[in-house]
């Protein structure tokens, strides 16, 4: 049985638990919903089950719950790594550790520190740490335009575009380039994206930030700048639009051998 515990932002037009549950059922797959609003997870009764988290809401007894039952169940993905991919910190501090390209990033709570950032980049970009469909992005370039802090501050590299190469079971499988005017390429934030070949460089730093923060599965971000391509973030419970690889059938694929091998 594969426990489901469905995307919080699914619609009917945009339903990514639907489509992986559709491949799941053609693989005649036992699975059934749950949810976690519902459970009470030190009296869930679930023991050595496979647990897909398609999303999770940022609720505390979302979290609290998944972390719990992760004690006796596989959890996919598992809380330590969707905890980690929502953290842009943990995410960047991770990928430097492992010397991985991402743009210059620091995390102040010093505002002359962080005018000292922007003063020596002349740009830089603004990120909620735990933000999501590119929500609250913003390019700063004047001191006053800061706002409050903490910040976590990125050098801004130039471009027209991004790239979010889809990672599953430790290999790149689907990749899609996002083009927008702006400075955000998201599609909620109005990027275009269409599927694109990955390349060796896209399909090894991929690869290795997929490994450095733990995930089963994700989608990491990428820019290219003059030295070749470097992350901008990892994420932990990623869409999939526009891509040309079969993600929903790979996903479902993954998730039934995951559980062929928990029952061997």
């Amino acid at each position: 049985m594969i426990h489901i515990v469905p995307k919080p932002t699914d619609t009917p037009e945009d339903n990514s638990t639907g489509a992986v549950i559709r491949e799941l059922e053609r693989a005649c797959a036992r699975y059934r919903l749950l949810d976690l609003a519902a459970i009470d997870p030190l009296n869930s009764r679930l023991e050595q089950e496979l647990i897909w988290v398609c999303g999770i809401r940022q609720d505390l007894h979302q979290f609290e719950t998944l972390d719990v039952l992760s004690l006796s169940n596989r959890i996919i993905n598992t809380p330590a790594a969707i905890a980690t991919c929502a953290s842009k910190v943990m995410t960047t501090a991770l990928l430097m550790r492992h010397g991985v390209r991402t743009p210059e990033t620091v995390y102040l709570s010093s505002e002359e520190q962080a005018r000292d950032f922007l003063m020596r980049h002349g740009k830089v970009v603004y990120k909620p740490v735990y933000g999501y469909d590119g929500n609250g992005i913003r390019l700063v370039t004047e001191p006053g335009d800061l706002g409050p802090g903490p910040w976590y501050l990125q050098e801004y590299v130039p471009n027209d575009r991004d790239f979010r190469v889809f990672v599953l079971g430790g290999e790149a499988v689907g990749a899609i380039t996002r083009i927008s005017r702006g400075l955000m390429h998201n599609i909620h934030q109005g990027g275009i994206g269409m599927p694109v070949e990955i390349d060796d460089e896209m399909r090894a730093i991929a690869e290795v930030s997929a490994a450095v923060v733990g995930v089963d599965y994700c989608g990491v971000d990428l820019l290219c700048d003059r030295e070749g391509y470097t992350v901008l973030e990892v994420n932990g419970t990623p869409n999939w639009h526009c891509m040309a690889a079969p993600i929903p059938k790979l996903l479902a694929s993954y998730l039934v051998e995951c559980e062929r091998k928990m029952r061997a």
